[in-house]
């Protein structure tokens, strides 16, 4: 299993963007999946989250600014975050739990994209 983030980049204090996180193998099914960001010199901590039900989670600091959703079709997730500030500047990494075929048997573990950048200038 892959997943494979994007949509990062500089934005200016105010500003908005959409991540988009795609997962990619011998999937069977997607449960809980989130959005985790780490800044410089801070240790990497949860932005949002949700469940294959759509129930949905988010950490105090972007609540009424981060929407978090998912295509279950597609096996995408994605992170609307608007009203963006220089204090969102960080490496944003999607993590899913995946259940895959594995020949005879399903296997679930918790995957990691490899991260997309966020700057936010002031």
């Amino acid at each position: 299993v892959q997943l494979q983030a994007s949509g990062g980049g500089l934005v200016q204090a105010g500003g908005s963007l959409r991540l988009s996180c795609v997962a990619s193998g011998r999937i069977f099914s997607i449960d809980y999946a989130g959005w985790y960001r780490q800044a410089p010199g801070k240790e990497r901590e949860l932005v949002a989250g949700i469940t294959s039900g759509g129930r949905k989670n988010a950490a105090d600091s972007v609540k009424g600014r981060f929407t978090i959703s998912r295509d279950n079709a597609k096996n995408t997730l994605y992170l609307q975050m608007t009203s963006l500030k220089p204090e969102d500047t960080a490496v944003y990494y999607c993590s899913a739990r995946v259940t895959v075929y594995d020949v005879t048997r399903l296997v679930t573990d918790d995957y990691w994209g490899q991260g997309t950048l966020v700057t936010v200038s002031s």
